[in-house]
């Protein structure tokens, strides 16, 4: 990831305002896949303890769920409003085919609980309000699931960063370190399915 984008960066140079919006993108906007999600939550996190993030923990998890949702919501309208959009666009850096396949098989294996599960995995956390909203899901059902999936994403992984600088005060020396591990951790969903399905293709 590059230096600009890392999780310290955009808290210390944009404070809350840019945390933000930068999870409003990352959870609706297509074009926002590559920006950080879970360890940019888990940092945050962690940072409720310094200068960069003066908010009350309770506050900062509200603000998060309201971004994270209103983001989610807004990828659900681009997608029922453009659903034409993707059947004709040109593959590019912000855009593969094989993001929307991965989604689309994703949910249809949960269901509306995508939105839960889904919420920790990046691509489909990114990609799959957008086909609910071209797949014309129920308003209702969708903003249920979508307000209890970023709940619950963003509850557990701020409150794992929170938790864990109050019993590892030194933590934040290993940042660099710990958000590898975090984007290992929550990539491999994605690496093992690719695999998965190269292998099918290989043996179809």
């Amino acid at each position: 990831m590059p230096e600009s984008l890392s999780p310290e960066t955009i808290i210390h140079l944009g404070g809350v305002t840019l945390l933000l919006i930068v999870v409003f993108a990352e959870t609706g906007l297509f074009f926002g896949f590559f920006l950080p999600g879970d360890s940019l939550l888990f940092t945050a996190g962690l940072f409720c303890h310094t200068n960069f993030i003066k908010l009350p923990i309770a506050t900062l998890i509200v603000l998060l769920i309201i971004a994270a949702t209103l983001g989610t919501a807004t990828g659900y309208l681009f997608g029922k409003w453009f659903g034409n959009y993707f059947s004709h666009r040109k593959e590019n850096f912000f855009y593969r085919k094989k993001y929307v396949d991965l989604t689309q098989e994703y949910f249809q294996k949960y269901g509306m609980m995508a939105f839960v599960f889904g919420r920790f995995i990046p691509i489909v956390r990114t990609f799959l309000p957008i086909l609910a909203g071209i797949a014309q899901i129920d308003i209702k059902k969708f903003w249920l699931y979508n307000t209890l999936g970023a709940t619950f994403w963003v509850f557990s992984v701020v409150m794992a960063g929170y938790w864990l600088s109050y019993l590892f005060p030194n933590l934040t020396d290993h940042l660099g370190l710990i958000i590898i591990v975090m984007i290992l951790v929550s990539t491999t969903p994605v690496i093992l399915s690719v695999i998965s399905k190269r292998i099918a293709q290989r043996k179809g």
